[in-house]
């Protein structure tokens, strides 16, 4: 038997590419979305190399190799991949105990275990991720967003807040005369002209840390194959591993939404694997898919194929090595302005209008508010997409736990009582089974209709016993009838093997 699951169909085939390099506008369209894509990663990822513990150009060399490895072999075109700061909080305990060389075998470990995992159907679990989860990861994603900015507003000369006001309004406003040009690429040229021009002192990228002045060469980690090393980054591995899946299976999801396309997951799952391979072997911090940077390129610069992404990383290289010193003056104000601008178009302002909130039935915007409140607290959209999945595992379970019915239906003689099961019986819907017949007061002979309904665990078989135990012990019989043949067959297996019932 295989466990390779069938591919599902990639809308971002090569004919699209092709559609796009055959069409200029479309081609500009690709390529100034990937210039403004580069732009934005670089204080991005100097932020994230500082917060994991490494120097600036492990986080920058990382950002180019898994955007540009991504373009080939991901599954969702234009999709932006680089180092982020999901993965420098897991990474950051690993640096500060064993330095760089062990990050680097964990990376190379990580990629293993996204493809091992892709292949054998991990990316079928997004089926399970409720829309409510959806909506809170996409919101709890823009407030973090919007609070990675505010560092960026404190503390800083009075001239950065109409600086950003000026970058807003130009991004809000100028896609209303002309889309031929990606609006964040014109304020981010526009603001910096007028500081380097005014000669206005404010914070800039070169302000976030070194920029590299040569390539990325390729590396093998200098540790020890024992054991105790896999024991080491065995556990940094496994989080970064699933971590990294789940915000890019959660980002492609989303992407397909604004799309309306459809995109192959198990290949976005195993082709992050093979861009965490290729970024540890040139020394990258690893990473994944990058939720606001995927939003400037598929919604503010409308791109939609694997070009903007390969030209993102390749235009982030020839940016930082070749031209450091002209990307050094960007004022961050600028890039604060794009940002902002992503967190707002990110957000999903419909689903907290009162009208929207009055609707919803309340156990759907607890799911909704429990999923941004932990994902924002920790800083990590895997336990945020955790607690809300649990959240909503609870929730329906206890909504159905209630639709179960058992009734009294007939009494065809003065011996025989018939009662009917209706219901989906499971651990939560079967827990009260045994307390609702009367045991005493029944006649010699029970009946028990499951036509209506359906057995679904073993605790369900369980309190079946118990009820037959519990009126045996009367001296009456019980029948248990109307069994579906799943039911029946799980009824057959298990009944009087589960050691209950005494």
């Amino acid at each position: 038997m295989s466990f390779i699951p069938a591919p599902e169909p990639d809308t971002g085939r090569p004919a699209t590419v092709r559609a796009a390099l055959a069409s200029p506008r479309a081609l500009r369209t690709e390529v100034l979305a990937g210039l403004v894509v580069a732009l934005a990663l670089i204080p991005e990822a100097i932020s994230f190399s500082i917060i994991a513990g490494v120097d600036p150009r492990v986080g920058l060399f990382a950002s180019f190799t898994m955007a540009v490895t991504i373009a080939f072999v991901g599954g969702r075109p234009a999709m932006i991949s680089a180092a982020t700061g999901a993965i420098a909080l897991v990474i950051a305990p690993l640096v500060m105990q064993h330095g760089l060389d062990y990050l680097i075998a964990t990376v190379l470990l990580a990629g293993v275990l996204q493809i091992v995992l892709s292949l054998i159907g991990v990316a079928r679990l997004m089926r399970f991720i409720p829309r409510s989860v959806m909506v809170g990861f996409v919101n709890a994603l823009a407030i973090l967003i919007f609070l990675a900015q505010v560092p960026y507003m404190v503390d800083v000369p009075w001239v950065v807040y109409p600086m950003i006001g000026a970058g807003l309004l130009v991004m809000f406003g100028l896609p209303r005369l002309t889309t031929v040009v990606p609006a964040p690429l014109v304020a981010i040229v526009a603001l910096t002209f007028l500081t380097v021009a005014a000669g206005i002192a404010v914070p800039d990228v070169g302000d976030e840390g070194e920029l590299p002045s040569s390539l990325p060469q390729w590396l093998i980690p200098d540790v020890p194959f024992t054991l105790e090393t896999l024991q080491i980054i065995a556990p940094y591995a496994v989080a970064m591993a699933l971590v990294g899946l789940l915000e890019s299976l959660m980002t492609a999801k989303l992407v397909d939404d604004i799309t309306d396309t459809r995109s192959d997951k198990t290949r976005e799952g195993w082709g992050q694997g093979v861009a965490n391979i290729v970024t540890g072997l040139f020394g990258g911090m690893g990473g994944c898919a990058m939720i606001g940077q995927t939003m400037i390129n598929v919604k503010a610069s409308g791109a939609r194929t694997r070009i903007s992404t390969f030209l993102a990383g390749v235009f982030l290289l020839v940016l930082v090595v070749g031209f450091g010193d002209v990307v050094a003056m960007i004022p961050m104000a600028a890039l604060v302005a794009v940002m902002i601008v992503v967190a707002v178009s990110t957000f999903d302002w419909h689903s907290v209008r009162p009208a929207t909130l009055r609707r919803m039935p309340k156990s759907e915007t607890a799911v909704m508010a429990i999923t941004v409140a932990a994902t924002v607290l920790t800083h990590n959209l895997a336990i945020g997409v955790g607690a809300g999945v649990v959240t909503a595992m609870v929730m329906f379970a206890r909504r159905v736990a209630h639709f179960t019915q058992v009734v009294v239906v007939d009494h065809p003689d003065e011996d025989t009582c018939v009662y009917k099961v209706v219901g989906e019986l499971f651990f939560a819907s079967s827990n009260d089974l045994v307390y609702q017949f009367d045991y005493a007061g029944d006649p010699q002979n029970v009946i028990i209709d499951m036509s209506e309904s359906h057995i679904w665990d073993a605790s369900t078989v369980a309190a079946l016993d118990a009820v037959e135990t519990k009126y045996r012990a009367k001296g009456k019989n019980v029948d248990i009838q109307g069994l579906n043949e799943s039911s029946l067959h799980r009824h057959t297996r298990l009944a009087g093997n589960l050691g209950t019932g005494h």
